[in-house]
C-alpha cells in the first residue's frame, strides 16, 4: 500500500458512560465515506485502548492470506489490523474487522 491509511477513533456517550467508536475515512468516486470497524470480540476493545495509547489514530494494516481447503480449493482474502509503535520501537497491534457488510464493501473500495 503506497499511502498509509489510518483507523481513527472518537468518543460518544451512552447511558452516561463514555465509549470509543472506531472508523476509517476515505474517498470513493469523490464521495467522503466512513467505514465502521471493531475488534473481533468484546475483549478486543481493551487491546485497542492499548494500541491507541491515548492517540486518536493508528495505522491500518492489511495482511493478505491464502489457504487450501480439504478439497484442494484455494481461498484468498485479507485480514485487517491496527498498529502503533511506542518511543522504544515496540509495536502494538490488534485485529479489527468491518462492522457491517456495507463497511466491508466500502473498505475494499478505499483500498483499490
Amino acid at each position: 500500500m503506497e499511502n498509509k491509511i489510518f483507523v481513527q477513533r472518537e468518543t460518544f456517550k451512552k447511558n452516561g458512560k463514555e465509549f470509543y467508536t472506531y472508523f476509517i475515512k476515505g474517498q470513493v468516486r469523490g464521495r467522503e465515506v466512513r467505514v465502521a470497524v471493531m475488534p473481533p470480540d468484546f475483549g478486543g476493545y481493551t487491546v485497542l485502548d492499548i494500541v491507541f495509547d491515548g492517540a486518536n489514530q493508528a495505522e491500518l494494516v492489511v495482511s493478505p492470506y491464502e489457504m487450501t481447503d480439504a478439497k484442494g480449493k484455494v481461498l484468498r482474502g485479507v485480514t485487517y489490523g491496527v498498529r502503533s509503535c511506542d518511543e522504544d520501537g515496540e509495536i502494538y497491534e490488534c485485529k479489527i474487522k468491518p462492522v457491517r457488510t456495507s463497511d466491508k464493501d466500502m473498505l475494499s473500495m478505499i483500498l483499490r
